[in-house]
């Protein structure tokens, strides 16, 4: 009985997909490549419901809010803690970059370089601070909903949750309505979720069958620096915030482990989302915190991401034999902190980011990107994966300062995870 619910488990069943995944990539690398619109599907359903999951979670949480100054706080806390660890992730990145010199030795002639990165540079150039204000406003009310900018359904959902609220009387079957029409949204949402092993198969499938494992032997040791770098972020400056905040960090990652194992399957944290926003609410953390502070963090709290962009522009310019004295890596640090942000929405997000930072540095010549581009994809994965560790680790501790976590119930989902899993899948 007990390996027949062991089979069911949803971890367990994308592990194997993943696993399958590689296999078919590498001996059958052709038809790996086919399988391209299985994670590609996947990644779009989940896509179709994380704006009304956000929409929902965090208007229901201000709309059953009475103080609407608690809103302005949580955000306040939630930019600071955002701004403060993604500097620090830059600083790492830089540090290690650094110490470790993966690009050293390669001796590479710029003149040589050729790859298309045009398309990295397109976006980055469009990528203008007034552009990025402008594109948090959208055309119309609704029209977030049915879009896929996580911002503009933010904008939208405070001013309906704080519209709510301060016409209490009138709009309560408002209020109602959306409580109601969260049963059959998550409902949607774990339905989704059964077909993640199909997507991690085929997600991984395609990224092994088109650029093959030998891709990444020749610069496996910037890989190798990366995913280590990000690990010890993760368990040294996370697990030490975790330990602080009265939780324990590999507890909650294993809380969570459905949506890291689909996160490593498709190089997503969108597919996540939904999922981790349900999880963290039912682990004690406020409706209104989760709501705010998840999907913000998505475009402000990108700790992989910004690890990669200074790991990934001092391999580049020390693979051309460029040396940046102290004070452009400082400039190249304050530019990075700046192009991170905002970055979640636009596909291809790193690579779009390091090319915008790149453009600012003319020491380092945005060609030079091509030197990455082919194990970008392999990078991916761990730029995610940080990602949303870091944006769970964010929530919980937001939801303590705030004094709106319950760590009685917090304490119990970490340490009894199975039955939470059963709990949500009824």
């Amino acid at each position: 009985m007990k390996a027949k619910e062991f089979y069911h488990q949803l971890y367990f069943q994308v592990i194997i997909a993943i696993a399958a995944g590689i296999l078919l990539g590498r001996f059958y690398p052709e038809l790996g490549e086919k399988m391209k619109p299985l994670g590609d599907g996947f990644i779009k359903l989940v896509k179709m419901i994380i704006a009304p999951v956000i929409f929902i979670t965090l208007t229901l949480g201000i709309a059953h809010m009475t103080d609407l100054k608690k809103v302005g706080r949580i955000a306040v806390k939630a930019m600071i803690y955002f701004f403060t660890f993604s500097t620090l992730a830059l600083i790492i990145g830089l540090i290690v970059g650094n110490l470790l010199q993966p690009g050293h030795g390669l001796n590479i002639d710029p003149a040589t370089l050729s790859g298309d990165v045009s398309q990295y540079q397109q976006k980055a150039h469009d990528s203008t601070l007034t552009g990025f204000i402008m594109n948090i406003i959208p055309e119309t009310l609704f029209s977030p909903l049915v879009g896929e900018n996580i911002l503009q359904v933010l904008l939208v959902a405070i001013l309906m949750g704080i519209a709510l609220v301060l016409t209490k009387e009138k709009s309560q079957k408002v209020t109602d309505f959306l409580q109601d029409l969260s049963t059959p949204v998550f409902k949607i949402v774990h339905m989704l979720m059964k077909l993640a092993p199909i997507g991690a198969f085929g997600a991984m499938a395609f990224t092994i069958g088109k650029y093959g494992l030998h891709s990444v032997l020749n610069l496996i040791f910037l890989v190798g620096t990366f995913y280590i770098t990000s690990i010890l972020f993760v368990v040294l400056v996370l697990g030490a915030v975790a330990w602080y905040n009265g939780f324990n960090i590999f507890k909650l990652m294993f809380y969570l482990k459905e949506e890291l194992l689909l996160v490593l399957g498709t190089s997503s944290s969108e597919s996540a989302l939904p999922g981790i926003m349900e999880k963290l609410e039912k682990a004690g953390c406020s409706r209104a915190i989760v709501g705010l502070v998840v999907p913000t963090g998505y475009s402000f709290n990108l700790d992989g991401t910004n690890i990669y962009m200074t790991l990934a522009s001092l391999f580049i310019a020390q693979a051309l034999n460029i040396h940046l004295p102290l004070e452009k890596q400082l400039m190249l640090l304050l530019v990075a902190m700046l192009s991170s942000k905002g970055a979640a929405g636009v596909t291809g997000a790193g690579f779009v980011t390091l090319a915008a930072t790149l453009a600012v540095v003319p020491e380092i010549p945005i060609a030079g990107m091509t030197l990455i581009l082919g194990i970008d994809k392999f990078m991916s994965e761990c730029r995610a994966l940080t990602n949303v560790v870091g944006n769970s680790v964010a929530t919980v501790v937001v939801a303590n300062w705030e004094k709106q976590l319950d760590k009685d119930q917090l304490q119990y989902c970490l340490d009894h995870p199975g039955e939470i899993e059963k709990k949500l899948e009824v």
